[in-house]
């Protein structure tokens, strides 16, 4: 083992100055050794390589002389045989399925003005809502039930001329025995014919004389701007008859208790509080809903 000692340096030790130095003579021999053959491989990858030439090659044929361009030819027109000509198109008389969409989408959106405008709804829901107040019920039975109620019953009315619309307008427009126009007019002619079955004659003059406008030669060219809001009109006022006479009985039944109510010096109690349940009871016994809605069906029957 050879120690080397911290008083003792490289060059007062033989042995490890030999070490040293075969050391660095070994690591000069690898170096030049290296050095050689990057440069013989560098020479045999340049002596592979062609050198590209910088002269052009010579033009062994002269140039042409430029010629004049050649004028164009005039068309040549084919006689057709067996007469003249002709183009037909093909086009499927059906609304494309795009288009379908957006008539029913267009429907949905304005379903609810219909619905109100030109069925019976409005004047049942009317009736319903005037019904429940009479009975001194605020928000019982709810608004939706009404609203849901008023829709069916319509639905129930008005089956006879949704089926006409259907089977006059809307099945031959989607089956392209109509065009768009046509199926309106004949689509829209059930429903003008029920509106002008359940629409006063003093309804009609008076949107014709707000509007300014002549008088139609016979309803059935009366415009639906002008037929519309007499039919809504008319509307109203049977539903403000028919919950006038719905009141009358139970305003009896709030006179009659509360004239008990101060005869017998009661005059701090609510005569409503003490009336609803003799109301509620009325209603009950005499089936009110029923007498209502039958009441309502047979209007339209007429």
């Amino acid at each position: 083992m050879i120690q080397i000692s911290s008083r003792r340096g490289i060059g007062s030790n033989p042995r490890l100055r030999r070490l040293v130095q075969a050391a660095l003579i070994g690591a000069l021999t690898l170096f030049a050794i290296f050095i050689a053959a990057t440069a013989t491989a560098s020479s045999a990858h340049a002596s592979t390589v062609p050198q590209a030439s910088t002269q052009l090659p010579a033009m062994t044929q002269p140039l042409a002389a430029p010629v004049d361009p050649i004028a164009p030819t005039a068309p040549v027109v084919k006689p057709v045989v067996g007469g003249t000509g002709s183009v037909s198109i093909n086009v499927d008389p059906k609304p494309s399925t795009s288009i379908s969409v957006l008539l029913l989408l267009t429907v949905i959106s304005v379903a609810p003005s219909i619905i109100l405008l030109m069925t019976s709804f409005t004047k049942i829901f009317v009736v319903l809502s005037l019904t429940r107040n009479a009975l001194g019920l605020t928000s019982v039975p709810p608004n939706q039930v009404l609203a849901g109620l008023s829709m069916f019953l319509s639905l129930f009315i008005m089956g006879p001329t949704v089926k006409a619309v259907n089977s006059l307008g809307i099945q031959p427009y989607l089956k392209g025995t109509k065009t768009q126009a046509v199926a309106f007019q004949d689509g829209i002619a059930p429903l003008r014919t029920f509106m002008l079955h359940h629409t006063r004659s003093e309804e009609i003059a008076l949107m014709l004389r707000a509007g300014h406008l002549p008088n139609p030669p016979t309803p059935d060219k009366l415009d639906l701007t002008t037929l519309i809001p007499a039919f809504v009109l008319s509307e109203l006022r049977s539903a403000m008859i028919i919950g006038f006479v719905i009141y009358i009985p139970f305003l009896i039944i709030d006179m009659v208790v509360s004239s008990s109510l101060m005869s017998l010096g009661m005059m701090m109690l609510p005569p409503v509080s003490v009336s609803l349940p003799f109301k509620l009871l009325l209603f009950v016994l005499v089936d009110g809903w029923g007498l209502i809605i039958n009441a309502l069906v047979q209007s339209y029957n007429t």
